[in-house]
């Protein structure tokens, strides 16, 4: 199976299934001399871990991260560095009805299509599961961040229908779906407390922002910062929508509405979402994702077997309402890891000599 590598120079592989014996990553191209320790790590999958109520899902992961490799008296040492984090809650019987039946909405068949074979208990290498895998290596490119400036966040824009109308930061702290609206967290909350009776999920929209971010990250044709960003919060299982700045809005503007004046003290607004030409432009890095409902719902819902017989499947088991709020930190993680990437792509461009002098 190849596309399991994200990165250049910061590269990232994620291992293991849903029902594996673990789930882990390794990061290949970390700079040396970095402090690291596991309870840095711990605090991004703590927000990402299943078991705490709400929209999400009653499997109860500890989530507890290792470090195997890489580390030294409390340092990154340049050599790859391997994280694990192991299985302790799977319960594979849930999944023993399904073993011969596509489940609408996931991966199954077009799993089954691609390599003739599927691990049917919790969608496998498919499963929400292998994003814990990104949010311990995005911890790591967090870290490296830290140390250029950088400050990446996450929140929840939209849930079941309901957006936020207001911004207030200290309210992503006060409410458990990390809302800047604790008045749309709350309607929220009863949203999904609707739906959880009709045995139904929902989806909804998560913005994120890079600050502090340097001008002249991303290249200008491919391997653009905005395209590059895409593709990784695309990458994330339940992302079926991207957008950077003013996005899909943009196209409802005019051209002196959606420019960006630039004044003595910077740019008057932000409709880029702070890359021009592909490459950042020193203001906000701003994206949202739209987040697609869980498609393991209580509801029957018409399939086919493995003989192409149509049959009827309703999904039990243990399942989320929303992938909101524990994609969060997953969105964060993948703009991180992005960022470290084109950040040592940068740092390392600018140590070639110029050949012409």
């Amino acid at each position: 199976m190849a596309g399991n590598t994200f990165g250049q120079i910061f590269r990232v592989t994620t291992w293991g299934e849903s029902h594996g014996t673990a789930i882990g990553a390794t990061i290949d191209g970390c700079p040396a001399g970095i402090p690291l320790g596991p309870e840095e790590i711990q605090k991004d999958l703590e927000r990402r871990r299943p078991g705490k109520g709400g929209a999400t899902s009653p499997r109860q992961e500890p989530d507890k991260v290792e470090i195997l490799s890489g580390i030294f008296e409390g340092l990154t040492t340049g050599t790859p560095l391997t994280l694990v984090i192991y299985n302790k809650d799977a319960h594979s019987k849930s999944y023993d009805h399904l073993k011969d039946i596509f489940r609408p909405g996931h991966g199954d068949f077009s799993y089954f299509c691609k390599y003739g074979i599927r691990d049917h208990r919790g969608g496998g290498r498919a499963s929400a599961r292998e994003t814990a895998a990104r949010v311990a290596a995005g911890a790591v490119a967090r870290k490296l961040l830290q140390f250029q400036g950088i400050k990446v966040m996450a929140y929840t824009l939209a849930l079941g229908g309901i957006m936020a109308e207001n911004f207030e930061l200290e309210a992503l702290a006060e409410n458990r779906l990390c809302c800047p609206d604790n008045d749309a967290a709350a309607k929220m909350e009863a949203r999904i407390a609707e739906v959880r009776k009709e045995g139904d999920t929902l989806g909804g929209i998560v913005e994120i922002t890079a600050s502090g971010c340097p001008a002249g990250l991303g290249e200008p044709v491919f391997n653009k910062l905005d395209a590059d960003l895409a593709g990784a919060l695309m990458s994330i299982g339940a992302v079926k929508g991207v957008e950077i700045g003013s996005g899909f809005s943009a196209s409802l503007m005019k051209g002196s509405e959606n420019n960006d004046a630039l004044t003595p003290e910077g740019f008057s607004s932000n409709n880029s979402g702070g890359i021009l030409a592909g490459i950042s432009n020193g203001d906000a890095i701003v994206s949202r994702v739209a987040v697609k409902p869980i498609p393991s719902i209580g509801k029957p819902q018409k399939t086919v077997n493995l003989d192409n017989e149509a049959v009827e499947v309703k999904i039990g088991g243990r399942h989320d309402i929303a992938a909101i709020p524990r994609i969060i930190p997953v969105c964060e993680a993948m703009v991180c890891l992005t960022l470290a990437d084109h950040l040592l792509r940068q740092q390392a461009g600018e140590l070639i000599p110029d050949t012409d002098e």
